[in-house]
């Protein structure tokens, strides 16, 4: 079985959430700034609901990698995780996941999910193209610049690309693939259209 110890996925995703985490410094320590309760592009979540999201990711991934299951995992991260200061809380959860991924010795290891079993390797793409889009999602919501590290984008849109062709989806975390606007060839744009979003949001 192939040595997938660097993949690229695992290389970018330092890139990936520095993108992120480069918006969230931008917001508000304040929890209760009114700038929370923006909408994003994500229907039904403002700032604050999809940091939240984010953030619960992050804390999850160093328990997958050493290998403890949902059940284990259970309901320690449901509900509030940024608490009074969201930003502070992203960066300590983004600070422990980013560890716990430089600690990894095998990629091929399976973990189990909530759509079934992965390998660490495509946890790894999946944490990219969550980070990338995502991190979209916050700067149009917070109407804030977003430049995402360019090897991370295009990890997500060749992990994507193939996805869709093959009929693959994201069912209940992302939405149906959109065109993507005519005359457009922005590899970003591309990403944030396969996961459903208009790429024209906000604009």
């Amino acid at each position: 079985m192939a040595d997938l110890t660097s993949s690229m996925a695992r290389q970018v995703l330092g890139a990936a959430a520095a993108g992120v985490s480069d918006v969230v410094r931008l917001l508000p320590s304040d929890a209760g700034d009114p700038v929370w309760r923006r909408p994003t592009p994500c229907a039904d979540w403002d700032l604050r609901t999809l940091l939240n999201h984010l953030t619960a990711e992050h804390l999850w991934v160093p328990r997958l990698l050493a290998g403890e299951t949902l059940a284990e995992v259970g309901d320690d991260y449901d509900g509030d995780v940024l608490g009074s200061d969201p930003p502070a809380a992203w960066e300590d959860a983004i600070t422990r996941s980013l560890l716990a991924w430089a600690q990894v010795d095998d990629e091929t290891v399976q973990i189990q999910m909530s759509f079934g079993p992965v390998t660490r390797h495509e946890y790894a793409q999946q944490m990219v193209v969550d980070l990338v889009v995502h991190g979209w999602d916050l700067a149009r919501g917070a109407g804030l610049p977003y430049d995402p590290a360019p090897a991370a984008v295009q990890e997500a849109l060749d992990y994507e690309r193939p996805r869709l062709e093959g009929g693959e989806g994201w069912p209940g975390i992302f939405g149906r693939a959109v065109p993507v606007p005519e005359g457009n060839t922005e590899p970003l744009d591309e990403v944030v259209a396969l996961t459903g979003r208009d790429p024209r949001w906000g604009r």
